[in-house]
């Protein structure tokens, strides 16, 4: 045997060897091994004539393909492959599943507890990911820098500029030789090269930001099943095998399979263990509650493939920001039709001989002058109107915009605030309604149950034993098996952890630190048979089902005290005994049901009923739970602590002429507390006056008379999502500017349909965030007032921009119109131009889109959505100060050289310097738009100082240092004395044109 082993083995190394082949070698030489062995053994019983012990006429080798399983190398581990878990979703495949062994095998083979879940540690963590893979897509690449760059070097005006400068290096070196010829050339295109990498680096670096934005809008928190323990953990932490619990509202984050719950709907398709066990990511829980298997994550998922094609755009365009589109495009319409009379009046005035070179002499001699110097001559002065071009289209405005929404994002995200589209910034500023929801977002959603009724009578903390041990039986029967909550604790004596939402806690934490419930031993007696999750239509929650101790079938129903309430017939006393309800106990009820929430307490009710085998039978055809006839077992009432702050946050957005409308489920007595509290209502409102309403009682008004009431409502009671719906259209109707907080599924329509959309981050579901503008990281009502100011912020950081640079705009094109039409010669060359262009277009933007939020923000009435953007305050200042700088620069073009005892270039260099230095000391005069004091808060915001700063020092450097760059002389002491003095007197003219009243 070995000799054949040793001999024809031998042969196949060769093949084995090849790299296609070499990640099969090991199993490969086991199989030659057997089959040889098999060989030996066949020759050597022929040779001994005995037969060996019977065995298979084949032998079955394992051969594992890791190519099979994306991103692992050791993919037995879990004795199953990434494709078998990912074909099994993606194709629906029910028989295969059932081959497998069901669900709770694919559960086994992937090492998960159904009921505990995985081990979550971090070497099993590790071991899946490299295993399965990570819940990532594969993004697009991010656009480098150097697409900006690119994006930049496409601006039309930009291109002739590089056209000219090329044409003027050109003619220079020819004319003057390559050591002196290239400095009018080369300064243009170092000074276009600057303007291009300043505005690539702003777009690259808001393009980053962005993203940024985007990454953490999609980190979405998921609660998950580890170590037997419900914890909430990042969307992208999601692993397979993990135990993912849904709700109502939730994204499923992973494909996976049903493991158990009730009455699932996935995007309105039925999800149950029996026909349709199968979920995708990024589809939206419709219905019921759900725990899934996770099998595929990532790229693995049936959707992760289209999803990882799939970016936020970043280049979407705001409707402030199509506004100055269409601003920038009338002005550069203006700038192109000045350029162009500029154009030709410095090209008629050349060559009839108007025009004289820097000797004196006549620049264009017919026959004389040679075709050399009239296309250096030329290229001039088409760069010089080009320039005019430049400097006349405000380019800064759209950059201001993005810098603005930028900076602000960033800010707001600090204030607890995520913005998920851009347009949400601006239109918050205009908003004159704010429809906010109560809980969570007015209150704490620190949720306690402070009271207990069961009959007529209130049961304190101590005094439970005095409550019949059946009553408190079937409560806790009703709390444990009736809800989407859950406990754990670890060990014995370590404290309790109580998952769900605020009011499933608090009844929860209730029913086990003070009736002594053991849930787990109540799940275990009992059979759940059929389930109605709770919604916000109904109000209410309902369970049916079968104790195995006496096989009885009973109907738990929990939710809102007077819908519970209406539902039944009889109630149990202390001792335990069924009373009929007649009207006068009815009565009773509502009144302790109001007593609670006027006294802001939320009242819940639970009711109960036994029904027979025949419920069982009417379910299996379709039927619902059994709702009538009911038997109350008692009320528990839940404080919910208004917020700290809410109540200032309230009154400084009516100051700021913003309506506050609160929208809530709660019953009248309870909205009405709470209103009361946070200053939305007055003390003398009451339910009969016009300002509380209830929703059913708003529906059914005539449209007519909703328009007409629903400006004096502040409060809507016992609504349901399509009440504030409904109130959202008619609001708009009216010509309001409507902000709509909300955190249900059900409040998606709502969220669309109002102008900004805000959603609550932390009671928020995905559906909700998803339909929403902004997401409010905190459901904290001071936090949208934020919002509002932040809103005001940007609108107003832009007006403060443009009427910068409008001053800009109008003074250049006048003073180089005028001046070329009167003398034929342009004061600012195009480098300075460029230099002036730089300034505003960048650093101004910059020092001027930053500035700070402030309080006196809210102290103005909210902006129309027709309000023009340039408004007469505006015009007032930009008239005023453009008219001086037009006045004193064209007095500088026409009698520096005598006022000063100054030549030519001196008295150019004077006109640039005092231009540029307008500009600078107008930035300051631009801070505020109607207040006098400019300086106000100036300190806050070291970024202006610094820009006001960098752009001195750099003018400085143009001026004294960069003679052949610039085309400027050195100024002396006196000169720069008189410059500063000229641009200072921009402060008090803007002082004195600010106290002229515009109405």
């Amino acid at each position: 045997m070995t000799s054949i082993l040793s001999g024809d083995y031998v042969r196949y190394e060769v093949s084995l060897d090849l790299p296609a082949m070499r990640k099969f070698a090991r199993p490969w030489h086991q199989a030659f091994a057997t089959i040889y062995c098999s060989r030996a053994f066949t020759i050597s019983t022929k040779k001994t004539k005995s037969f060996p012990r019977k065995s298979p006429s084949y032998t079955s080798i394992s051969i594992h393909d890791p190519a099979q399983s994306p991103g692992s190398d050791h993919p037995s581990s879990f004795n199953i492959y990434q494709s078998q878990l990912t074909q099994l979703v993606k194709n629906k495949d029910l028989g295969h599943l059932q081959e497998f062994g069901g669900v709770e095998k694919v559960a086994s083979t992937l090492e998960t507890d159904v009921s505990a879940g995985i081990n979550g540690d971090p070497d099993d963590v590790s071991r899946r990911k490299n295993a399965f893979g990570s819940n990532t897509y594969k993004k697009p690449p991010a656009k480098g820098f150097f697409h900006f760059v690119v994006e930049a070097f496409k601006d039309l005006t930009i291109m002739i500029l590089l056209v000219c400068a090329g044409l003027s290096l050109g003619f220079g070196i020819k004319e003057n030789g390559a050591k002196e010829g290239w400095y009018d050339g080369g300064s243009i295109f170092v000074a276009v090269f600057l303007v291009i990498a300043v505005s690539a680096g702003s777009n690259y670096r808001q393009n980053r930001q962005f993203e940024k934005l985007s990454q953490v809008s999609g980190n979405i928190l998921i609660d998950v099943i580890r170590k037997g323990r419900r914890q909430q953990v990042s969307i992208f932490e999601i692993i397979v095998g993990d135990i993912v619990c849904l709700k109502i509202g939730d994204q499923v984050p992973a494909d996976g399979l049903f493991l158990d719950g009730h009455s699932l709907q996935s995007d309105h398709v039925e999800v149950n263990c029996k026909e349709n066990p199968f979920l995708f990511s990024g589809t939206k829980v419709a219905d019921g509650y759900a725990n899934m298997l996770v099998t595929s994550v990532g790229m693995n998922t049936t959707w992760g493939e289209m999803m990882s094609s799939i970016s936020r755009d970043n280049s979407e365009q705001t409707p402030l920001q199509a506004r100055l589109n269409k601003l920038t495009s009338s002005i550069g319409k203006v700038g192109l039709v000045v350029a162009f009379l500029v154009l030709v009046v410095l090209l008629i005035r050349y060559f009839t001989g108007n025009t004289q070179d820097e000797n004196g002499n006549r620049e264009f001699i017919a026959g004389q002058t040679t075709g050399n110097d009239i296309m250096n001559s030329v290229v001039s002065i088409i760069a010089a109107a080009v320039t005019i071009v430049v400097v006349a289209i405000p380019e800064g405005l759209p950059l201001a915009v993005t810098l603005t929404l930028a900076y602000s994002m960033k800010r707001m995200m600090a204030d607890q605030a995520m913005v998920r589209k851009l347009s949400a910034c601006e239109t918050m500023g205009s908003a004159t309604t704010i429809c906010t929801d109560k809980t969570g977002t007015l209150t704490m959603n620190q949720m306690k149950v402070t009271k207990f009724w069961v009959d007529q009578d209130h049961v304190a903390e101590n005094t439970y034993s005095s409550v019949s041990k059946f009553v408190l039986d079937l409560i806790q029967d009703g709390v444990a098996l009736n809800t989407t909550g859950s406990v754990y604790r670890s060990s014995l004596g370590s404290e309790y952890e109580f998952s769900g939402s605020p009011t499933e806690k608090a009844i929860l934490s209730w029913a086990v630190l003070q009736l002594s419930m053991d849930m787990e031993e109540t799940k275990k007696s009992c059979e759940v048979i059929q389930v109605e999750a709770f919604n916000s239509q109904k109000k209410r929650s309902g369970v049916l089902i079968g104790k195995s101790l006496d096989n009885t079938f009973h109907v738990h129903w929990k939710g809102a005290a007077e819908m519970v309430l209406a539902k039944c017939s009889s109630f149990y006393d202390m001792s335990g005994r069924v009373k009929d309800l007649d009207e006068d106990d009815r009565m009773r009820f509502e009144q302790i049901i109001q007593g609670m929430a006027a006294s802001s307490l939320r009242c819940i009710a639970f009711a109960h009923k036994q029904v027979s085998e025949e419920a069982i039978k009417e379910r299996e055809d379709g039927k619902k739970i059994q709702e009538d006839g009911l038997t109350l077992l008692g009320l528990v009432g839940i404080k919910d602590p208004c917020r700290p702050g809410v109540k200032s946050a309230v009154q400084a957005c009516q100051d700021a002429g913003v309506n506050i409308k609160m929208i809530t489920g709660d019953n009248i007595f309870t909205a009405k507390a709470i209103a009361t509290e946070c200053g939305i209502l007055r003390p003398g409102d009451d339910a009969f006056s016009r300002a509380i309403v209830e929703g059913a009682e708003f529906r059914s008004y005539t449209p007519e008379e909703r328009l007409q009431r629903v400006e004096e409502i502040r409060v809507m009671a016992r609504s349901s999502p399509f009440d504030k719906l409904l109130m959202v259209e008619c609001l708009k109707q009216k010509g309001h500017v409507v902000a709509v907080t909300g955190d249900g599924t059900n409040d998606a329509p709502a969220l669309k349909e109002a102008d900004i959309g805000l959603s609550m981050g932390i009671q928020g579901t995905e559906v909700a965030k998803e339909s929403s503008d902004i997401v409010i990281l905190d459901d904290n009502f001071a936090s949208v007032a934020t919002v509002l100011r932040w809103g005001r912020c940007v609108y107003n950081n832009i007006q403060k921009f443009i009427q910068f640079q409008l001053t800009v705009n109008v003074a250049a094109l006048v003073i180089n119109f005028v001046a070329a039409v009167s003398s034929g010669d342009v004061p600012l060359t195009a480098v300075q131009l460029l230099w002036v262009n730089l300034i505003m277009d960048t650093l101004g933007a910059l020092a001027l889109a930053t500035e700070r939020s402030t309080r006196e923000l809210l102290e103005k009435p909210p902006v129309g959505r027709t309000e023009p953007l340039i408004t007469n305050v505006m015009w007032r200042n930009i008239v005023a100060q453009a008219t001086y700088q037009m006045a004193v620069l064209l007095t500088l073009q026409f009698k520096g050289e005598s006022i000063f005892g100054v030549d030519e270039a001196v008295k150019r260099t004077l006109i640039f310097n005092a231009f540029v230095l307008c500009q600078i000391f107008n930035e300051f005069n631009a801070r505020k738009l109607e207040k006098r004091n400019v300086f106000e808060g100036i300190h806050k915001n070291k970024l202006f100082l610094g820009i006001i700063f960098v752009t001195v020092v750099l003018q400085v450097v143009m001026v004294e240092f960069l003679k052949r760059f610039a085309d400027t002389e050195r100024l002396s002491w006196g000169q720069w004395g008189a410059c500063i003095g000229i641009a200072a007197m921009s402060w008090p003219i803007g002082w004195v044109v600010k106290c002229i009243p515009v109405y």
